[in-house]
């Protein structure tokens, strides 16, 4: 069987990444955009950094700001009206993961209108054609939904994450601009560098691994290693490194798949409105525990990437170290250790549930039961 590799058509790293919105623009000869943005991001001004952009060119745009940390159906289906109203031709998705995937729903539902519906859209839906050209600039690090085939968007209703999957969906122009992510307060850099390296450690044990994947997640293994902790202090060169390693990161896994703690996290986003980076963050490492004995030597080479000298270390004693450096790390950006103030004991049942049907556990490398979730929920309480 074929492995496949997909990834944005043009990409722009580093400072001044932005100003290329109005080159990519101009030369795709682009009419009036759809920019995606939530509240804070348009209250505090950073969107306004794209807009002053599109401004200065004189190109025309519409902005659309209904859209909730973890994105509805309905701000799906208010969206695709905004971009009927709005007679755009492409969207410009600037924040975080919320944003982006919400742009990315309005965009397939535009171009694939038989999945108005949303809910079709969960899993791997039969869309046919690619989604209204999207230009992404993220403003965090850690989602790399700029680079991702996957969206997730949450059934209110129904107190559920759906995970979407869709080679349709990605975006056609990636800016990832250090200087979008500098507004960032430290417990929001904390929290979305602890997802990226979620990503990159599930991303490398996950089933569906292989040689290409591996080598883009031990890299974002070690650049976030190295830059987390500075970026949370407002080192530059730290933000910089974030926003080339979660990007990795995401390279890898959109294209093999993630794991438990994906599972396990997004429940809570559902049910309690817990933000998806301090969810992975805190059960990450209970789950690595619980996965090591499936993991042959990889642990190894994560706890190498995080800076860990394993000379002389056995495997129980490597497997150990992999853990430990990302409890340390996670404790030094200021990430809680337990779940107690988020979640409910009564939910325990219905969390464990949701997680073993999520779309993200079968590609956990051990696998698992409602009873053993329910345990490591509870391990965390």
């Amino acid at each position: 069987m074929a492995n496949r590799f997909v990834l944005n058509e043009t990409s722009y790293h580093g400072k001044g990444a932005i100003d290329e919105v109005v080159t990519e623009a101009k030369a795709r000869g682009f009419k009036k955009a759809l920019v995606c943005s939530d509240p804070d991001l348009l209250k505090f001004g950073v969107t306004q950094k794209v807009t002053d952009l599109l401004d200065k060119a004189g190109l025309a745009y519409a902005i659309y700001s209904n859209i909730k940390p973890n994105p509805t159906i309905e701000n799906v289906q208010s969206g695709v009206k905004a971009l009927h109203d709005a007679g755009a031709d492409y969207i410009i998705a600037i924040g975080g993961g919320s944003s982006m995937d919400t742009a990315k729903a309005i965009g397939i539902i535009d171009r694939n209108p038989e999945f108005d519906d949303v809910r079709s859209l969960e899993g791997v839906a039969p869309t046919r054609n690619a989604c209204t050209p999207i230009f992404a600039v993220p403003t965090t690090a850690g989602t790399a939904a700029e680079v991702t085939i996957n969206y997730v968007i949450t059934d209110a209703e129904k107190n559920r994450k759906m995970v979407c999957v869709d080679v349709h969906d990605i975006p056609v122009v990636a800016f990832v601009d250090p200087d979008m992510m500098a507004t960032m307060p430290k417990g929001l850099t904390a929290a979305t560098g602890m997802d990226a390296l979620t990503h990159a450690i599930e991303g490398y044990i996950t089933k569906g691994a292989w040689a290409m994947s591996d080598m883009f997640h031990l890299k974002a293994i070690e650049i976030i290693a190295k830059s987390l902790r500075g970026a949370v202090n407002g080192d530059a060169e730290g933000r910089e490194g974030m926003a080339l390693g979660q990007y990795i990161a995401g390279m890898g896994f959109s294209n093999v798949g993630l794991g438990l703690v994906h599972s396990m996290a997004h429940p809570l986003g559902a049910l309690y409105d817990t933000p998806h980076g301090i969810a992975n963050a805190i059960i990450l490492p209970t789950v690595m525990e619980y996965n090591a004995p499936y993991t042959g030597s990889k642990y190894k080479d994560i706890a190498e990437a995080m800076g860990v000298d394993t000379s002389g270390m056995d495997q129980q004693a490597y497997r150990r170290a992999a853990c430990d450096a990302v409890k340390r790390l996670a404790s030094d950006v200021g990430i809680p250790q337990d779940l107690k103030d988020i979640v409910k004991e009564e939910d325990l049942d219905f969390l464990s549930e949701s997680a073993l049907a999520d779309a993200c556990c079968p590609g956990n490398p051990r696998e698992t039961s409602v009873e053993e979730i329910r345990e490591l929920y509870k391990s965390l309480l």
